[in-house]
């Protein structure tokens, strides 16, 4: 054998990838998706009270906070810690522990109630992936709730940390390959997110003025499992894609004071740039087209981010119609997102078999991350 052939290993892995959809009874199905939330709710004009208090000695950046929550499209959100509690958060590590607390805390519900739905005893899960990226842990969050949850001591764990908005789509599409991998298992992801924890007090540039106006806090569960269980969706499919020399685009700069955003205002041009390419060559390895796809759950990035998924790939208000609810109910809740608009999906429209959606979100890297489901 040559040093250019690619071997019998080599050939059989290219005829695996044309070989287009798998069959979906060799993948487990989601049968559950759950969320949870602090217990303290804010309609917009109130957190925009106490940014506009905060930041009463800088006008200039008082009158951009305030059109960023006109212009937010958010009508509330979910905050970790109660409102007047945030001007005494003085350091990251004042910050970080309220995180490692509350991501305990949500944590727990979510991945309890995902459980509970799913009509798996925490006992018998066999892998938990967890994503987060606001903020940081060791033991991770996942470990902590073995005890709490009494979750099974031989639990396989994959804490993720880095992939901020994208995770729960990249999470999501581990977990199932993880699930390809060992039929037998059953798998869940956990996202917790509580970014009102990473604001800024002395940062007055546009992109925390932004992150303040958008983000809020919350955590989503699902569980893919067998035994019978098939009552949701089943991945089919997974492509990620990574956009050279944009890592300036999205992520932190992470200081004494904890962990202050970078967000350029260039997302929008590039969902324009690459959706619709991605989508297509993506569908197009499983033998689809969008219109092959009934529906879409897309990150809730923001109001120019969903525009500009609209326009990319030829999408109605309505294609996006639980993108944009969980924008107006809870803004932009990072990873867990995207589980959120799932959940609302499937609970709502309680799609037909075989309808297809297309789950997709972007984030640090930059990247996105495409999962094609199928009921």
């Amino acid at each position: 054998m040559g040093p250019r052939s690619p071997g019998f290993l080599g050939a059989a892995a290219h005829i695996i990838a044309r070989q287009g959809p798998r069959s979906l009874e060799a993948t487990l199905p989601i049968v559950s998706v759950a969320a949870a939330f602090p217990e303290q709710y804010y309609p917009q004009a109130q957190t925009l009270a106490l940014l506009d208090q905060q930041w009463k000695g800088a006008p200039h950046a008082r009158a951009r906070v305030a059109s960023f929550h006109e212009n937010a499209g958010v009508e509330g959100r979910h905050l970790a810690l109660p409102i007047e509690r945030y001007p005494e958060l003085r350091d990251f590590s004042e910050r970080n522990r309220e995180y490692i607390r509350c991501a305990v805390e949500l944590g727990e519900r979510a991945l309890g109630a995902a459980l509970r739905e799913a009509e798996l005893p925490a006992a018998e899960l066999g892998h938990l992936f967890f994503v987060s990226v606001t903020g940081m842990a060791t033991p991770s969050i996942d470990a902590r709730l073995v005890n709490r949850m009494r979750l099974n001591p031989a639990l396989k764990r994959t804490p993720i940390f880095g992939l901020g908005c994208v995770a729960g789509a990249a999470g999501l599409a581990r977990a199932a390959d993880w699930a390809r991998a060992y039929p037998e298992s059953s798998v869940a992801l956990l996202a917790v997110e509580l970014c009102s924890l990473t604001w800024q007090a002395d940062d007055l540039s546009v992109p925390n003025l932004l992150a303040c106006s958008l983000f809020g806090d919350g955590a989503a569960a699902l569980v893919l499992a067998g035994g019978g269980r098939t009552r949701g969706p089943r991945v089919l499919a997974s492509r990620s894609r990574f956009y050279a020399d944009t890592e300036h685009v999205m992520g932190w700069e992470i200081g004494t004071q904890g962990l202050k955003v970078v967000l350029s205002a260039g997302v929008p041009e590039l969902v324009r740039q690459h959706a619709r390419a991605d989508v297509d060559a993506f569908l197009a390895e499983q033998s689809l087209q969008r219109a092959d796809i009934q529906h879409w759950v897309l990150h809730t990035g923001g109001p120019r981010v969903l525009e500009a998924f609209q326009t990319a790939l030829d999408l109605s208000a309505e294609d996006l119609e639980f993108s944009w609810q969980q924008l107006r109910r809870n803004g932009n809740l990072s990873s867990a997102s995207v589980l959120l608009v799932l959940g609302d999906l499937w609970r709502t429209r309680k799609p037909a078999s075989g309808e297809r959606a297309l789950l997709m979100a972007m984030g640090p890297g930059f990247c996105s991350e495409m999962v094609l489901l199928q009921w």
